[in-house]
């Protein structure tokens, strides 16, 4: 396998299992805790929801043709609170990934070594997408924390609770991870 195409393989798996850790945390959440804000420097998983689904829909349109900062996107409303429901934030959501994974399953080996610009800045496509890898984790560890403090004791742990450890690596098949205790 060519290094560019295992590049995007694995770009794609990478950010699918972020996607995948936000959509398990929302199955927790009720409509209250989407709006819940520890105080008013913080932000809201809603707010962090339309943050992220604005920046995926201005990014990643046009992604090789275009600017990623759009003329049409509203930043800074992003950040303001909406009356948007649960269904409603997860359709912001959806829409917002769809977009980046069509974009980027699109790509092709020689698309990398093109120049992209996002806020007129040029990066390969390469580093458009590092770029990505960063911020979307970045955002769903925000959502991720805010849940677990909003449910408490009732927080369903996303990955290996504190002191099972050693059972999971005892018990995990490193060949089929999902085989584990």
């Amino acid at each position: 396998m060519s290094t560019g195409k295992e590049f995007l393989q694995t770009a794609i798996r990478r950010l699918k299992y972020y996607k995948d850790l936000g959509d398990k945390t929302f199955e927790q959440l009720n409509e209250w805790d989407f709006h819940y804000q520890p105080n008013d420097e913080s932000n809201s998983i809603a707010v962090i929801i339309q943050h992220m689904a604005g920046n995926m829909l201005s990014r990643w349109t046009n992604f090789l043709t275009e600017d990623g900062e759009k003329e049409w996107r509203q930043r800074d409303d992003e950040f303001e609170v909406h009356t948007y429901n649960k269904q409603q934030l997860l359709e912001l959501w959806e829409k917002g990934w769809a977009c980046f994974f069509t974009a980027v399953e699109a790509l092709k080996k020689k698309d990398l070594k093109k120049t992209v610009t996002i806020r007129k800045e040029p990066l390969t496509v390469i580093d458009a997408i590092n770029r990505q890898l960063a911020h979307y984790p970045y955002h769903v560890g925000q959502i991720i924390f805010l849940a677990k403090i909003i449910k408490n004791k009732s927080w369903k742990n996303l990955s290996i609770p504190k002191g099972d450890s050693q059972l999971y690596n005892s018990t995990t098949d490193v060949k089929d991870p999902a085989k584990k205790y």
